[in-house]
């Protein structure tokens, strides 16, 4: 009788992804993960190219933020040539535009951020006056507060585009998701793992997330077993609180939850983007309204002067 019921495999899915090289690894990794939940279906990818990868000489903040990796996939979804796309969840805006939503959220690989550089072990080992390249504001502001005597420098484009820069020897050092170095098998680059403590990572760092057109009702039950209700948790807190604070990467911020059984942890911080001024704060809470966790963490930091930092962030040339 059991049998009866399961419901016949899909014929067909198309997964919209960008091409870069991290970009195609996950959209390869939901592929293989969906050819083995359905057997007898075609699932192939569609390459595409973003507004945000084809603007490298500006940081992404002046140019309209981390959506720019995400609207052309869209696009293909609205329009039917692709049934899902797969997104870094750091790259995903709080709030998704009419007519999307997110399917299911992929397990999260290392969430930290990685010191790289091929002549010093650590951030600390770092002479003064050293160039460290990053185009992350949130980084920014974390270093320039432990280290004001290094400069940072903007670094775009792709991951081995940014290690070349850095073998060309542009920067003493760079700051990169440990999560894309591990994915891309090039860990051993990695000199240090920088702890949460010290950086607070991105806003859904290491996680992955498919998003479908919210008319395609047909999918939540097929893309259901890619969910991991642990990472889903931690990053609908996350979101929650920087959806609150009006958060995007044109904003120094960032928050990261862990789960610990029915309870979910979560550290957040705002700052300017010197480093100047940086608020944290810490709250945890029950599993049963992630959102409202995430809205508690923005009210505490809001309660110390978050809000001020973020309106003088407005307007602000980076």
């Amino acid at each position: 009788m059991h049998n009866q019921l399961k419901k016949p495999d899909p014929k067909q899915l198309i997964i919209a992804s960008r091409e870069s090289a991290l970009a195609m690894w996950q959209a390869k990794h939901i592929q293989a993960k969906l050819k083995k939940l359905y057997p007898l279906c075609d699932v192939s990818i569609l390459g595409m190219t973003t507004t945000g990868d084809r603007i490298l000489d500006s940081p992404l903040a002046r140019i309209g933020g981390k959506g720019l990796f995400v609207k052309e996939l869209e696009m293909a979804l609205a329009d039917g040539s692709a049934d899902l796309a797969v997104h870094s969840m750091k790259d995903v805006p709080m709030n998704l535009p009419e007519g999307f939503v997110m399917a299911a959220t992929g397990e999260r690989e290392d969430p930290r951020d990685a010191f790289v550089s091929n002549h010093f072990l650590a951030l600390e080992d770092l002479p003064v006056g050293s160039i460290i390249g990053t185009s992350s504001l949130r980084r920014q502001s974390q270093i320039q507060a432990r280290f004001p005597n290094l400069k940072i420098e903007p670094l775009r484009g792709n991951v081995q585009t940014r290690l070349r820069k850095l073998d060309e020897g542009q920067y003493a050092a760079i700051i990169l998701a440990a999560a894309g170095l591990i994915r891309l098998e090039l860990g051993s680059r990695i000199r240090q793992y920088i702890s949460p403590e010290l950086s607070i990572p991105a806003v859904g760092q290491g996680a992955l997330g498919i998003e479908i057109n919210a008319n395609r009702l047909d999918l939540i039950d097929i893309l259901g077993p890619l969910n991991h209700i642990d990472t889903q948790l931690c990053v609908e807190a996350e979101r929650g609180m920087s959806r609150a604070l009006a958060g995007s990467c044109t904003v120094p911020l960032g928050a990261y939850a862990t789960r610990q059984g029915n309870r979910i942890s979560i550290s957040g911080f705002v700052a300017s983007v010197d480093g100047q001024q940086i608020l944290r704060e810490k709250v945890s809470g029950s599993i049963d309204n992630t959102e409202a966790i995430g809205q508690e963490l923005a009210a505490k930091l809001v309660a110390k002067g978050a809000d001020k930092i973020l309106a003088a962030l407005d307007g602000i040339k980076y």
